[in-house]
């Protein structure tokens, strides 16, 4: 028999994409899988909807919102299976989707984690923002994608359809083994939303797991469903959380010397969203900062007893990708050196 599997939705008020999505997970290739809908404390009729027209999916409710990563903890502490995936509620599947990934997650101990081909719902040939053909960190732990630099997404034409070994899978459809989930303490709730999922990858690879991409299953992902691309709030959580997850997963020493530069690159940023009459944007970079110096204290408690050196990782491009892309004008993953 196939290990068991749960694919668990996170739901927040998105009661249209339960009904735009749900049922073609339901058709999902896969015989030994539970659909779990681990609901956030909608305020919509999202509940009374599944239980009407979905019976057949498990329905976990937490009490409040806990955020993508609160809410993922709450609910997965009630759920049984050896695979978690976590997907999101705007991400459409094909009904071979799963069994590819589990079979490259079965063939090695070592690999903890993983994710598909993710590509863009509205252009299902274009990889999408949010994680495109694996994620990967530059020298200053700076995320970015193959397939995709800022705001310049790669039509797939097969450029990526090696597996290959990766910094962080995406949370929009996350693969987990349940043990390492537990193992590793599951998603840092703290970080709220953005950029937990690079975390909970860093700190399985300090554990020596590995994180894989998987090209032969795909999704499309709508993307922004829940907090729009161009939102100061998701502009703060970004710039708070990456300084975060530095400060947990470097070496101490490591951890002042890139953080320090990150922050430098930030005050660029800073100017960039000031000049062009951004100013919300500029205090959420401003608000991102100043929230992790008052959680100093509390994220060095988080910090584990090994973190390998950052070099040593798999997926780190040694180089600043912000200067590779705005100054040397690379715009594709594979121009890298």
């Amino acid at each position: 028999m196939n290990p068991s599997v749960a694919v668990v939705i996170l739901n927040w008020n998105g009661k249209a994409y339960l009904n735009q999505f749900l049922s073609g997970i339901l058709r999902s290739e896969y015989d030994n899988l539970q659909i779990i809908v681990g609901d956030n404390a909608s305020t919509d009729d999202s509940v009374s909807f599944l239980q009407e027209n979905f019976p057949t999916v498990k329905i976990i409710q937490n009490d409040q919102n806990y955020g993508f990563a609160g809410g993922y903890n709450k609910v997965l502490e009630r759920v049984e299976a050896d695979y978690f995936i976590l997907l999101n509620s705007d991400v459409e599947v094909i009904p071979n989707w799963i069994k590819p990934v589990i079979n490259l997650m079965e063939s090695d101990a070592q690999i903890a984690a993983a994710q598909p081909k993710i590509k863009w719902h509205l252009n299902k040939n274009q990889f999408e923002y949010a994680g495109a053909a694996g994620g990967y960190l530059d020298i200053y732990a700076f995320p970015f994608c193959r397939g995709r630099l800022f705001n310049v997404y790669e039509h797939d034409n097969g450029q990526y359809n090696e597996q290959k070994e990766v910094f962080w899978a995406s949370g929009a459809a996350f693969f987990i083994k349940s043990k390492c989930w537990r193992e590793a303490g599951g998603l840092d709730a703290d970080l709220f939303a953005h950029m937990e999922e690079i975390d909970l990858c860093w700190r399985l690879k300090n554990l020596n797991y590995k994180i894989m991409y998987c090209p032969d299953a795909e999704v499309y992902h709508v993307g922004g469903g829940t907090l729009q691309t161009e939102n100061p709030f998701k502009t703060y959580l970004n710039f708070r959380n990456n300084l975060i997850i530095m400060q947990k997963n470097l070496p101490a020493g490591d951890a002042i010397f890139r953080i320090t530069i990150r922050m430098f690159i930030d005050f660029i940023a800073w100017w960039h969203f000031l000049l062009t009459g951004k100013p919300k944007f500029t205090m959420a970079v401003t608000k991102g900062h100043w929230h992790f110096l008052k959680s100093l204290s509390k994220t060095n408690k988080k910090r584990k007893v090994v973190q390998k050196t950052y070099s040593e990782h798999t997926g780190v491009y040694h180089y600043s990708i912000v200067w590779a892309f705005f100054i040397k004008k690379i715009k594709y993953f594979s121009q890298l050196t």
